[in-house]
Formats: C-alpha cells, structure tokens, sequence
C-alpha cells in the first residue's frame, strides 16, 4: 500500500508532469501493460537440466562467477524466478530454452525432444496465469563443438540440428496454444571461423536453405512468432559469422520473421536504439535482448544506463510498444542471481516509464519549429524531472516494494532456501 507520504509525493508530481503535458496516469496505465521475457538461464547460469553427459561447454556461451544457490533442477528454477517475479511490478513472461526440460537420467538428445518434456512449465505458467517464450539450444552440445551448427558442411549434423529447431518451434507454438499468448521463438547460432575463412559465401547457402526447411512448417501467429538473433562476432567466431546482422534482416524481411537486435552483439560505437525505427519501417515486429555489453559482448546484469534508455525512448516516441518484444539476455554467476533478475527488470522497466514521461508534445513542437536550443533545454530538463515518484506510485499499485527495501526480500531468501542448495 501506499503511504499518505507517497500519495502526497505523487500529487506534486503528476502536477509537475501536467505542466508539460505529461498525463502520469496515462503513462502508468501503458507501463503497466508492457510484459518483459525474464530469462532463465540466469538461474542456472546457462546449464540446462539435460544429462551431464549430452552437453559440453562450446559456442561461446559462459557464465563467470561461483556464487552460491544456483538452481539445479526445473523445482529450484521455478521457486527462484516465483520469487524474482514478486519483486518485479507487473505482469511478465518467462523465456526458456530447449535444454531446460524435464529429461531426468534419460539422455533425451535435441533432435529428440517433443513437448511432454516441457509439461511441467507449461502448466506452471497456466497456474500462475504467465506465459512463455521459447529457444532451441544450438550450443553445448558435441555437435556443436566445431562451431558450425545449420551451416555446418557435414549434411548430417545439419540435418540433426534442423530438426532440433524444427521440434523447438513446435514446442513453441504449443505453448502459446495453450497458453493463450503467441510464443517468441528465438533462434541463435554460434556458426562462424576464428581465423579468416576463404569460403564465406558456402555456409550463408547453407544456412538459408537450413532455414527455408525449418520454417516450411507454419503456425498460426497467435501461437508463435519466430525472431532470428545476429551476431558480429562471438568467441571462436572472431573473424566470421555466418549469421551475420544484414544475412538475418534480408532473410527475415523476405520470410516474414523478426529480427533480433542484443544490446551486446554489435559494435561498441553502434547505436542499437537508432536501428528501432529504421527496422520497424519494413518490418511488422522487433525482438529485443537487452543485456549490458562492457568490453563488448560480456551479458552483465542490465542497469538504468543512457543505452537502455535510448532503446526504450525510441519504441515509446515510435508508438512501438506493441511491436516491439523486450526479453531480457544475460548471466552473472558472480552476484546472488534472483537479485540480478529483479536488477535488470526494474532498471528495463524504470526506462520505460522515463521514457513515457518525456514531454513528447512539446519535444515535438520545438523540433518541427527548428528551435535546437529549446529541444537541447528540454532534454536537458527531463533528465530532472521526479519519474522516481511516479514509480513508486507503479510499484504500489502492482503491490511491490519500490525502494531498496526488496533487497531484504532476496537476501532472507538467500538465508533460508539458496544457503542449502549443495553441490554447486
């Protein structure tokens, strides 16, 4: 509940706000409607629930750190994100990926998973009215161990891949079914040459005619949406990435697929933000992964920083929330990792809300009437203006603690349930 303090801080605010236009409830009502994919290989730091022996660690993928209370099992992963999802004001999504099924001691391999293994999410989500998201796994796996998955040259292991995201879209489409809210199926591979390669027009073949056979299965839209992530480069792919930023647009325009922009997969002096409204003039929707790059492509815990923020701006001044998808993307097994969960989707959140209390109305007028000084000032004036009461006032409503007080919330729980999670 909000306190007669809160109430009063609020007043003041939405007056402050009125005063440019800015209708505070207007905006708590369109932020309350924004859903997030919370992902949940942060809880496990990227390990997945197959048999130790169908996995190995290759295509890039690491999360550093050994923090303790990493969930081990589908049980412990879905009490943490019950709790992360607590801590978070609104109603979001839950993002998995292929290798987190309920496989117990069977060696399930991918080409072999169906949806029965992934029952129990299913009807959790149903219990606590959430819904999800969904990914094949093209990495940690031995036939992914010479980096080249749907491009690889052996038919094969093409073949085995092809139907491991073949049976992952269907997954998918499942879960939307019954959920009732389209799945996002993303698709990511590590396919790419350390050192410079001779041949870089073989595996783009490959890879489309890979694709153009996963995606000859169509679903209906209100059960799956498909999004395709580039890359420009990943460890052991330094040199070239077969499924590069320009091969997923062209593909994706042509077959009707969303794109997938990562905060962290392009270079350091790219704008992701910039690339919003310039996709979005030829294509229906958008999947962003927003993860926080630091010396590049590092997936550290999102923060309310000026990157964010521009993301979010350009989807809220577009009138883009609708077509825009925000999943969150990282791992940090340094840090307790529910706390990093509720971290980045607060920061995600609390950039949305700034975003929609920008005095777009008269941002506007003073950039159509050419008056740069008057745009500049008003910029300028936003950064100070007091949105921290206007979340406070969501967080009540959405029966959420606003302020740090929700670290105790993760710490008690780290006392009482994480500290006695063993063999990590």
């Amino acid at each position: 509940m909000a306190s007669a303090s809160h109430d009063r801080s609020y007043d003041a605010c939405r007056d402050h706000y009125a005063r440019y236009g800015v209708d505070t409830e207007k905006a708590l009502e369109r932020l309350a409607r924004c859903s997030l994919s919370l992902h949940v290989w942060q809880g496990d730091d990227v390990t997945g629930f197959e048999p130790a022996k169908a996995r190995r660690a290759d295509g890039g993928i690491l999360a550093t750190g050994s923090h303790p209370g990493r969930a081990r099992n589908a049980e412990e992963l879905r009490e943490d994100l019950e709790k992360a999802l607590g801590l978070i004001p609104g109603r979001h999504r839950v993002n998995l990926h292929a290798m987190y099924g309920a496989f117990g001691d069977v060696r399930v391999d991918r080409d072999a998973i169906d949806v029965s293994h992934f029952k129990g999410w299913i009807d959790w989500a149903r219990e606590r009215g959430l819904k999800l998201d969904f990914n094949a796994t093209c990495f940690n796996h031995p036939l992914a161990a010479s980096g080249f998955t749907l491009s690889h040259r052996d038919k094969e292991v093409r073949r085995f891949w092809i139907e491991h995201v073949k049976r992952s879209r269907r997954i998918a489409a499942t879960m939307g079914r019954e959920l009732q809210s389209p799945a996002v199926h993303n698709l990511w591979i590590p396919d790419g040459s350390k050192d410079a390669p001779f041949d870089r027009w073989g595996p783009r073949v490959r890879l489309r005619e890979s694709l153009d056979e996963i995606f000859a299965a169509e679903y209906s839209p209100t059960h799956l949406k498909d999004a395709l992530e580039s890359k420009l480069f990943g460890i052991g792919s330094e040199s070239y990435v077969v499924g590069s930023h320009e091969f997923y647009l062209g593909y994706a325009q042509a077959k009707g697929k969303m794109v997938c922009l990562d905060l962290g997969h392009f270079h350091p002096t790219e704008s992701v933000a910039d690339k919003i409204s310039a996709i979005l003039q030829s294509h229906p929707e958008l999947l962003l992964h927003l993860s926080r790059p630091m010396r590049w492509d590092s997936d550290h815990v999102v923060v309310l920083n000026e990157d964010l923020t521009a993301v979010c701006r350009e989807a809220v001044s577009g009138r883009a929330l609708d077509r825009v998808h925000f999943a969150l993307d990282y791992f940090d097994a340094s840090l307790n990792r529910i706390g990093a969960w509720v971290i980045g989707a607060r920061a995600v959140l609390k950039a949305l809300l700034i975003s929609l209390l920008e005095p777009e109305a008269a941002l506007r007028e003073v950039e159509e009437r050419g008056d740069l000084f008057g745009r500049l000032a008003l910029f300028e004036e936003a950064k100070a203006m007091p949105w921290a009461s206007v979340w406070e006032a969501f967080c009540a409503r959405s029966g959420v603690v606003s302020g740090a007080d929700w670290m105790d919330d993760v710490r008690a729980y780290e006392a009482g349930i994480l500290s006695r999670r063993q063999g990590m």
